[in-house]
């Protein structure tokens, strides 16, 4: 895995960028789905908006691996001391936290050190590799 090709900033920006698409037709969908129906519970709502904000980014990441934006651009997330995991599902959520709190500021390190790590990478132990390292484009 020493000769691995790690996806710089420029592609997990556009990862980012592609996610933050698909949550707004998430949200798009939910809100013209809930609008068919006189009476949609509140609790029904929030359970959508709450999915939709705070799990997609954590259960996409510790079940698949990443997010659909991370499987567009050829991403992984994985357990940097077993690439061949995927980061547990606790880990994915503090994960999301601190990427959704430090924002664009998580994203200093990538460029600082050769694993490409994020801030929120180093902090739950997580790296980000090319699914095919040969095909790896920056």
């Amino acid at each position: 895995m020493e000769n691995q090709n790690y996806p710089g900033v420029f592609v997990r920006v556009k990862a980012v960028i592609t996610d933050s698409v698909i949550l707004l037709i998430f949200m798009l969908g939910i809100v013209a789905l809930f609008d068919r129906f006189e009476n949609v519970p509140d609790f029904a709502r929030i359970a959508a908006f709450v999915f939709i904000f705070l799990l997609y980014d954590p259960l996409f990441t510790s079940i698949f691996g990443g997010t659909i934006g991370h499987f567009l651009f050829g991403i992984r997330v994985k357990r940097a001391n077993n690439p061949e995991k995927n980061i547990l599902f606790p880990l994915a959520v503090i994960r999301y936290i601190i990427k959704a709190l430090l924002g664009w500021l998580s994203l200093i390190t990538v460029s600082g050190n050769k694993k490409a790590k994020a801030i929120h990478d180093i902090v739950v132990q997580s790296i980000v590799i090319y699914k095919h390292p040969v095909a790896a484009i920056n």
